[in-house]
């Protein structure tokens, strides 16, 4: 706490009364003027060296202020001091409708390439230098679909497909041209899981350059945030990351608490800690597992959907679902334990310890694999450019990770380490994941075996629902029993970044309450989303068959990416 009023102070006395600290987090307001200027000065002085997030907001149904002067949009930065684990958020203040434009950042972090796309496709807000490229609508799209004016019933089907083409190189001769060729990766190849195209110019073997194309899958998840209420956004989030749905019902939920500055019950950080790291632990084994098959190394995949399956069954007994849970509630957690769970529990760590240890037979030694997957290194400075977060940053050799750097619910009291990797390549992403599964079931056990009684939910009245005693006798809890079903949770007028730990890496919730029972705007930072933007920089001059590899070590799931 000593340290974080430190550099709340030295932020106050370097950009005075445009600082303020609000919700935990640290913001910062600028112009398209001094935005340059005041970046160069977070990022050298204050050493805020990742860019984790950009995007738009519509100011039109908010009140105006004195840092917008009723200017309706803004360009929202969210980076990150990664020595001190400090988050701060830049509000620059964008008059579109008048033609202005927002200077680019891609100079300080190249994380900034899709984020700054993404804004222009979703608000219309324009960055100077960079082009007005469609990324998750297609280009026949008119408008902007995150813009308050924007129906979010109105949908706008394509009629007609359109090529990806590539400039001349104006590198090579036109000798040298004549060798390349074309070649269309997916959405309907299997490694490409149906939602990704990548247009790939090819010299023999190996991909000389290559664009991508996303937006296959894209859910509305934003838009359809901002119109339901806050509880009922829950299962929207476990169609995010599908493969470890649990950790993005926390994250939701633990944003809006930090929000209402709700601390909900022991037991239910325990279950929620229990949750999550089971979710990690079937989240890698996915990764690996279809890693696998798609270098054909079919026998690993029954093994690790195997021990899968052993998890879903738990997720199954506590609320009825498997894929999709909606296992938490803002307040805490949707159900209680059912009678034997916490046994089950310890039976199926055991039996995935053990089946962890097949996986290492097959994979880790197999020379096969190895070669196949010691490809498309990244150094440490360049994924951080790129915004990396989780496994694939780890792999480079940096060290950092939420449950260790800034400790949420009971991490800072549980004993478990943080491996990292050497050469940043998909055979060091591969060690670090088998590794964290290792830990992961270490936090569970300790977890488990040290459970806290009382409460599951929070008894905040703001968010919990009365016992049904009180509601049937109690004319309080019959009104409080209506008011939040009818009227739903309302968090205080502000806006908060909160992130958790998941298991691609940093997963934040951007959320705006104007006091209604709506989020007014919700922007979700999904780890893969900046992780893929650097594929054509990894597999350039690498092989085909590098770049299938290099799509499973990256993990990239279309829910999270096209949100």
């Amino acid at each position: 706490m000593q340290e974080q009023n430190k550099f709340s102070d030295d932020l106050k006395n370097a950009f005075g009364d445009k600082y303020s600290f609000v919700f935990d987090n640290h913001v910062l307001f600028a112009d398209t003027k001094t935005l340059l200027s005041t970046m160069a000065k977070l990022k050298d002085i204050f050493n805020f060296n990742m860019l984790l997030d950009v995007c738009g907001v519509d100011n039109c149904k908010r009140p105006v202020t004195e840092w917008t002067h009723g200017i309706r949009f803004e360009s929202v930065y969210h980076l990150l001091n990664m020595d001190l684990s400090q988050r701060i958020r830049v509000r620059v203040p964008v008059d579109v409708d008048n033609g202005e434009m927002v200077p680019s950042v891609v100079s300080f972090w190249k994380a900034a390439d899709w984020f700054e796309r993404e804004a222009w496709d979703m608000y219309g807000i324009t960055y100077l230098g960079r082009k007005k490229e469609r990324l998750l609508t297609h280009h026949e799209f008119v408008g902007h679909p995150l813009r308050k004016d924007y129906r979010a019933d109105h949908n706008q089907p394509l009629s007609e497909s359109l090529d990806i083409f590539f400039e001349p190189d104006p590198s090579i001769s036109a000798d040298e041209a004549r060798k390349r060729e074309w070649i269309n990766i997916g959405p309907s190849h299997p490694a490409t899981h149906g939602t990704l195209r990548i247009m790939a110019e090819i010299e023999g073997e190996v991909i000389k350059r290559s664009k991508l194309e996303i937006g296959y899958l894209h859910r509305c998840f934003e838009k359809m945030a901002e119109n339901h209420l806050y509880n009922q956004v829950i299962p929207y989030t476990d169609r995010l990351n599908y493969c470890s749905a649990p950790m993005n019902n926390i994250g939701w939920c633990k944003a809006i608490e930090d929000m209402m500055g709700i601390e909900i019950p022991d037991r239910a950080k325990a279950l929620r800690m229990i949750l999550a790291e089971l979710s990690r632990v079937i989240d890698h084994l996915v990764c690996i597992g279809a890693g696998a098959v798609d270098l054909g190394a079919l026998t690993s995949f029954w093994f690790c959907f195997e021990e899968r399956e052993r998890v879903y069954e738990l997720f199954e007994k506590l609320c009825g679902a498997r894929l999709t849970v909606s296992l938490t509630r803002i307040g805490g957690m949707a159900q209680e334990l059912p009678v034997g769970w916490v046994t089950d529990c310890l039976e199926v760590v055991k039996k995935i310890e053990k089946g962890i240890a097949e996986v290492d037979r097959l994979l880790t030694k197999n020379k096969i694999y190895v070669d196949r997957t010691r490809v498309c290194p990244i150094t440490a400075q360049n994924a951080i450019a790129w915004g990396y977060t989780g496994p694939c940053l780890r792999a480079t050799g940096v060290n950092y990770d939420i449950r260790k750097a800034n400790p949420y619910y009971f991490y800072k009291d549980v004993d478990f380490e943080i491996p990292v990797g050497q050469n940043g390549d998909n055979y060091d992403r591969y060690l670090v994941r088998m590794e964290e599964m290792r830990q992961s079931l270490r936090i569970v056990n300790q977890v488990l075996n040290n459970l806290p009684s009382g409460p599951y939910q929070s008894l905040d009245k703001r968010v919990c629902i009365p016992p049904k005693k009180e509601v049937y006798t109690n004319i309080e809890g019959l009104m409080n029993h209506f008011m939040l079903v009818m009227k739903g949770v309302r968090p205080p007028v502000g806006e908060i970044y909160s992130a958790t730990e998941a298991a691609n890496g940093e997963l934040g919730f951007y959320v705006i309450s104007d006091g209604g029972p709506n989020p007014y705007r919700v922007k979700v930072r999904p780890p893969c989303f900046a992780i893929y933007q650097s594929f054509s920089e990894v597999v350039q001059n690498k092989m085909i068959s590098d770049a299938i590899a290099e799509l499973g070590a990256m993990n990239i799931i279309a829910g999270e990416l096209d949100r």
